[in-house]
């Protein structure tokens, strides 16, 4: 892309169950087509990051914007995923009895009423998008696979491609690699790069060898804020990073 927007912007936000700051005054501006990695030790406020963005958790104080001027914190999550905001749990939740085309075409941005589901014709606008995501997340030879017998790694990619059948602007993809074989790693690394070339992209990781290979900029988060940012290169010789993360 090559306008520079901000389209995520996180402005003091501080968060607070039952005394203990899982967000401390965090800060942090993610541009328009940018990929960013999070990275930090258990407990660092990754998770609750991505749940005050997706409306899951609402701030003590703080802001979250959203493009121009949208503040995220007075929205809901049904309201915060329809302006184009996806996100991806760790565990993958996909439609196991279903086939893989099924799962996209229930997924499919646009109505999905009980009534205009799997029994309804598909237009060819429809075919030929599910097409183009099974192509993007490396599933096209398995589209009439039932997602129940994929692997492991397989389904995380359909929920990718789930995501991405409801146009976002902005996915949030947690731990994606956890689980997969080495291969299927290095493959999803290329598939998130495939997928920033038309959206913005954050990934929450600990697999320092997979954040390497995104090759994107990298925030450190530490207590619920920022301890360091820049290259993987710049995070990992930081001694700060080192003494709380990287050194256990």
């Amino acid at each position: 892309m090559t306008t520079r927007d901000t389209l995520l912007y996180l402005d003091g936000v501080t968060v607070t169950f039952d005394g203990f700051r899982a967000l401390n005054a965090l800060s942090l501006v993610l541009e328009q087509g940018e990929m960013r990695a999070v990275i930090g030790p258990n407990g660092a406020g990754k998770t609750t990051m991505m749940d005050v963005i997706t409306g899951r958790t609402r701030p003590d104080t703080g802001r979250v914007v959203f493009g121009r001027d949208t503040d995220l914190t007075r929205l809901d999550e049904p309201a915060i995923a329809a302006l184009g905001i996806g996100r991806k749990f760790q565990k993958p939740t996909v439609f196991e009895p279903h086939t893989v085309w099924d799962n996209l075409l229930l997924a499919l941005a646009g109505d999905r009423r009980p009534r205009f589901t799997l029994w309804a014709r598909q237009s060819a606008e429809e075919r030929t998008r599910i097409e183009a995501i099974l192509a993007t997340i490396r599933l096209a030879d398995h589209a009439r696979r039932r997602a129940g017998d994929l692997s492991h790694g397989q389904k995380q990619w359909l929920e990718i491609g789930m995501l991405l059948a409801q146009e976002p602007q902005l996915l949030l993809v947690d731990e994606p690699v956890a689980g997969m074989t080495d291969a299927e790693t290095e493959q999803t690394a290329e598939l998130l790069r495939e997928i920033n070339r038309s959206r913005s992209v954050v990934v929450v990781e600990h697999d320092m060898a997979f954040v390497r290979a995104l090759g994107v900029r990298v925030t450190v988060l530490h207590e619920g804020a920022v301890l360091s940012e820049g290259s993987i290169d710049h995070v990992s010789a930081d001694p700060r990073v080192v003494e709380v993360y990287l050194g256990r």
